[in-house]
């Protein structure tokens, strides 16, 4: 049976993908993402990893969770990017003094950039059709 920490699932979200965070208190063994090991489904791709290992790593050695990430949307480097802003809201309720250490690197802030909207007239949101003098 898995048991929620606090009761509650802590969410993060980078462009349009989003990432919901329960952490289980467990062996320690690691993180899944959808069902499948982080390595495995991030491909094995360390720049992607350490977005997540950086993060429990630290918090693995004070306690043992396991952290149970689900994620949709947008592509891997922003799924990433979602999953440790989940997972550093759920650890910083956990472990209230790791905090202020999340929070000095931007852990903790959700990344508000998102692709503009096209308008009418334009071929892109910004690229307009060529000029023509005459």
């Amino acid at each position: 049976m898995i048991e929620k920490v606090h009761g509650e699932i802590k969410s993060g979200g980078r462009k349009t993908a989003y990432a919901s965070v329960l952490l289980t208190q467990g062996s320690g063994t690691g993180i899944t993402v959808n069902t499948k090991p982080a390595a495995v489904y991030f491909q094995e791709n360390s720049v992607f990893l350490q977005n997540l290992l950086h993060v429990y790593d630290m918090v693995k050695a004070e306690t043992k969770y396991d952290a149970i990430i689900t994620v949709h949307g947008g592509g891997l480097s922003a799924q990433a990017q979602a999953c440790r802003l989940a997972l550093c809201k759920a650890f910083s309720t956990l472990v209230p003094h790791l905090r202020p250490y999340f929070k000095k690197r931007g852990f903790l802030t959700r990344d508000a950039r998102i692709k503009e909207r096209r308008k009418y007239g334009l071929k892109k949101a910004r690229k307009a059709p060529q000029f023509s003098k005459r």
